[in-house]
């Protein structure tokens, strides 16, 4: 029996998110489909993190335990041949001890969010970035953001039916930059709270807007009211970048 960590990317817009549901396709079936294909056996597929319905990735981490021989390249090159025409794709497949596990042992996580700022809709993006019609401030953006790095209850940007055990986290970093006509948040921490992403780059839209300043941002931190926060961002400019090990 040999363990797999693998590398995917996958555009989320026709999935019902990462973990395997009744109610639509995921990843996580996508590839368990694949695997089972692949070997002939049924075979379990654990993810470094969820991502909800419509939610990207471009390097999720997963793992799993296959018991036929293979190398690195041709599980790779054969899975991809049976993910096929679902737009998932494993990018690298590594050979890795039976005490790795994709989300127990990862350190960390990031996050990319893509706003596309500018009059015009996108077309060959619509479906992966956010479209705010008004141009943003990112500068005014980024010294907001920096009131929420650090540890501190997230009740405020947590979604209602978020599981965690506690809504204290700790974000290591978030970051807000321009490249073009995009405005790109990135985000950092050991691990997330369920929409935490998506609120805080929605409380963060309205400084950019110029509707709320840094300290509102603080405001409705300490409030620990998740109506005292900003809307949820949608879920097309979210992309899950990297697991940390």
């Amino acid at each position: 029996m040999q363990r797999w960590k693998l590398t995917v990317e996958y555009d989320g817009r026709p999935f019902s998110g990462w973990q395997r549901q009744d109610n639509g396709p995921s990843v996580q079936q996508a590839l368990e489909d694949a695997l089972e294909r692949l070997t002939g056996s049924a075979v379990r597929v654990h993810g470094s993190g969820r991502t909800d319905a419509g939610v990207h990735a471009l390097g999720q981490v997963a793992h799993a335990d296959v018991d036929k021989p293979f190398t690195a390249d041709k599980i790779r090159d054969a899975l991809n041949f049976h993910l096929r025409p679902w737009p998932v794709a494993v990018l690298l497949a590594e050979p890795v001890g039976e005490d790795f596990h994709a989300r127990l042992t990862a350190t960390g996580r990031s996050y990319l969010y893509r706003i596309l700022d500018r009059r015009a809709p996108p077309t060959l993006d619509a479906g992966r970035v956010w479209h705010v019609r008004r141009r943003l401030d990112t500068g005014a953006m980024h010294e907001a953001a920096q009131v929420l790095v650090g540890r501190h209850d997230f009740t405020s940007f947590r979604a209602a039916l978020c599981q965690a055990k506690s809504p204290v986290k700790t974000l290591d970093r978030l970051e807000v930059t321009r490249a073009g006509d995009e405005v790109h948040v990135g985000a950092a921490a050991r691990s997330f709270l369920h929409h935490q992403v998506r609120n805080l780059v929605g409380t963060l839209e309205l400084v950019g807007a110029g509707k709320w300043t840094a300290a509102d941002v603080r405001r409705a931190l300490e409030a620990r009211d998740r109506a005292k926060a900003g809307p949820t961002a949608p879920p097309d400019g979210l992309y899950f970048l990297k697991a940390y090990y």
